[in-house]
């Protein structure tokens, strides 16, 4: 029988917002940049009520930090966290550094973040998934019938989670695997006392092929609630569990297959001439390149142009924040 999902549900949120934020992890000199550019602009673009924070390691150069903080972004530098040295063949030779994204659960500054990597797009509001009920982690359900899960049980059997219908679990295997979710989106409470309890577990944990994600599934598997995955669409669910996709619903698209970050997207590579991956890609350029959705920082009040007829603004501005206003955010319908 398929998991339980957890329902979203909207609200209606006061100006006076809870201390939240949306995450990023960005390492190196690289390209990636240009998706945390794109998501800065995607969440702008959806109306989000939280700031974008980009955690970045030291090896991040200062002119693709400007660039961030050109986009609104808050950057935040952080050490890197190694696993314990071992013959772990990564299923991705960069995963290593993925380690790293755990410095995140110590920006306790925000009760409550939303982790996004950099090569995701947030096509509608998502910000009604802040008030998910407390204590618990939110993430979507993984699939395994990648290559990539070819040295685990459940893909030589056939099993998938996201269909486990179609190939039961083999009794003789013993208990079926726990959930398993994919760590590009998750929804956390940053926590010292977790932090510490992260970094020290981490250096006792055999690394595993899909580095922090296996680590993060197994840390937090018993707090772990599924969400559905309009919230953090692989790509490959496009031709592997087609039956589960609505892509007028999806919410959240997760670039991650082979060939297909936009900037660097050819349509060469296996599956990516699909008229589904090409729209995709084409999505995510028209907010990269719409100039509108550029960060534009508020006026001071010396700033700001006066009203017609008017030589000096700041008594307008003083006035206004004597008598001060309240406004409202509605996130939109979570269905």
């Amino acid at each position: 029988m398929a998991p339980e999902l957890v329902p979203t549900v909207a609200f209606t949120k006061p100006a006076t917002l809870p201390r939240r934020a949306y995450v990023t992890f960005l390492a190196g000199n690289g390209d990636y940049v240009k998706g945390v550019v794109g998501l800065a602009k995607g969440l702008r673009k959806v109306k989000t009520a939280y700031p974008l924070v980009v955690a970045v390691l030291p090896d991040v150069p200062e002119d693709h930090r400007k660039i961030l903080e050109s986009q609104g972004c808050i950057v935040r530098e952080i050490e890197p966290v190694y696993p314990p040295e071992n013959q772990t063949q990564f299923a991705m030779a960069y995963y290593v550094i993925n380690y790293s994204k755990l410095r995140i659960w110590e920006f306790v500054e925000y009760t409550k973040m939303i982790y996004l990597d950099g090569d995701i797009q947030v096509y509608e509001n998502i910000d009604h998934l802040f008030d998910l009920p407390g204590g618990y982690f939110y993430a979507v359900m993984d699939c395994f019938c990648e290559k990539t899960w070819s040295h685990t049980p459940q893909y030589k059997v056939g099993y998938c989670q996201q269909c486990p219908e179609k190939v039961q679990w083999p009794t003789e295997l013993g208990q079926p695997p726990s959930l398993y979710f994919n760590a590009g989106m998750f929804v956390f409470e940053p926590s010292i006392a977790t932090y510490h309890d992260l970094l020290k577990t981490v250096q006792v944990t055999t690394p595993t092929s899909f580095a922090e994600q296996d680590f993060l599934n197994m840390y937090f598997k018993d707090i772990y609630k599924p969400i559905p995955l309009n919230y953090n669409l692989v790509l490959a669910m496009l031709w592997r569990h087609p039956e589960n996709v609505k892509l007028d619903q999806v919410k959240v698209v997760h670039y991650c297959a082979a060939g297909s970050k936009p900037w660097r997207y050819t349509g060469k590579e296996e599956n990516m001439q699909r008229e589904d991956i090409k729209m995709l890609v084409k999505k995510w350029w028209d907010i990269y390149n719409d100039a509108s959705l550029d960060y534009k920082p508020l006026m001071s009040a010396s700033e700001a142009p006066a009203p017609d007829g008017v030589d000096n603004i700041e008594p307008f501005v003083q006035a206004l924040s004597e008598v001060g206003h309240v406004q409202y955010v509605t996130a939109p319908s979570a269905a």
